[in-house]
């Protein structure tokens, strides 16, 4: 069952938080919604489902078919940032949306058993639900989620917290999970990896407003404006004066270099000058902040730097690893 908006519009005190066209998420389908903190992305989730307390208009269809609160809220399953678990087993709060639509226990408690097997948590079936940790807790709220077969699946950054081991492996799981399901998948996130590895189509949600919607792959390699660049982490920017070139490029600061003295670039890389502002060490890499005539721009690199403030450097980018990019505009989708 696909889920789908029209005219959706959202105003609280005055100000509008959210404006979608339209946007539709298939049957079998993972779309991940990505965007920055307050750009509407849970607001978005909550207003499919007319949870939404501000002033909301415009229609949900499931099928194509307008659809009333109530049945949307049905034919939902969510998971949150924060996994909210009942003082009972971990099988018990599995089974617990299944119970919460009149299933009898047993009945629902074998119906749940097969998702903590696919989310990896089958031997802590008899835990006590408020002993586990976070990741656990985690995978737990997904395990009931995906237990009720729902037609929708919300996932609402259900990865923040996490550290980055925990995230990965869940995310693994995750994949391999939703690969067994038919519900339509909206995934809303900031990280730009978990879009990757989960959505299949990927929409950019910038100021309440979609800005570029399209395969994932796509999306995330041809930002359609510079907020979408800077949103997708081309922050490092070239503008034509240091370029020579009549166009804005962008690129990923790990995706520049340190032109080492006297090293000749290649064909296609774009080099730029400037000096040495500071160099913040980031553990495993380091941020080289370099001045130019154009402002600063930022280099990630693993290799030691020696240079000191105001020492001269070149910066190298292949010109593979360059994007040109218009001004900020709202944008067609891009399929």
């Amino acid at each position: 069952m696909s889920i789908s908006c029209r005219n959706l519009l959202v105003v609280d005190r005055g100000r509008q938080r959210l404006a979608v066209d339209h946007l539709e998420v298939a049957d079998g389908e993972t779309l991940a919604v990505l965007g920055p903190n307050g750009a509407g992305k849970s607001t978005l989730l909550r207003a499919l489902v007319r949870l939404e307390p501000a002033a909301t208009c415009g229609e949900v269809l499931l099928d194509g078919e307008p659809v009333a609160p109530r049945k949307l809220r049905t034919a939902a399953a969510a998971v949150l940032q924060r996994p909210v678990l009942q003082r009972a087993s971990v099988l018990d709060n599995a089974a617990a949306g299944l119970r919460m639509r009149g299933m009898r226990q047993a009945r629902a408690r074998r119906l749940a058993r097969p998702w903590l097997d696919a989310l990896k948590i089958a031997h802590l079936a008899d835990r006590h639900a408020r002993t586990l940790s976070g990741g656990e807790a985690q995978r737990v709220a997904i395990a009931r989620a995906l237990a009720v077969q729902s037609k929708v699946l919300l996932l609402d950054e259900p990865f923040t917290g996490l550290d980055a081991t925990t995230r990965a492996d869940l995310i693994a799981d995750l994949r391999a999970a939703l690969d067994q399901s038919t519900a339509a998948v909206l995934l809303v996130t900031h990280d730009r990896d978990e879009g990757a590895a989960l959505a299949h189509r990927t929409a950019l949600l910038l100021q309440g407003r979609i800005r570029q919607l399209g395969a994932t792959t796509y999306v995330l390699d041809a930002p359609a404006d510079l907020d979408c660049a800077h949103l997708l982490g081309y922050t490092t920017r070239l503008p034509p004066e240091l370029t020579g070139r009549d166009v804005l490029l962008v690129a990923r600061p790990e995706r520049c270099r340190l032109l080492p003295p006297g090293e000749a670039p290649a064909r296609s890389a774009v080099v730029v000058s400037g000096t040495l502002r500071r160099v913040v060490p980031l553990g495993g890499t380091t941020r080289v902040d370099v001045d130019t005539a154009a402002g600063p721009i930022a280099v990630l690199t693993t290799t030691e730097v020696t240079a000191a403030p105001g020492d001269p450097l070149c910066v190298a980018v292949d010109g593979r690893n360059t994007r040109e990019c218009p001004p900020p505009a709202i944008c067609p989708r891009s399929d």
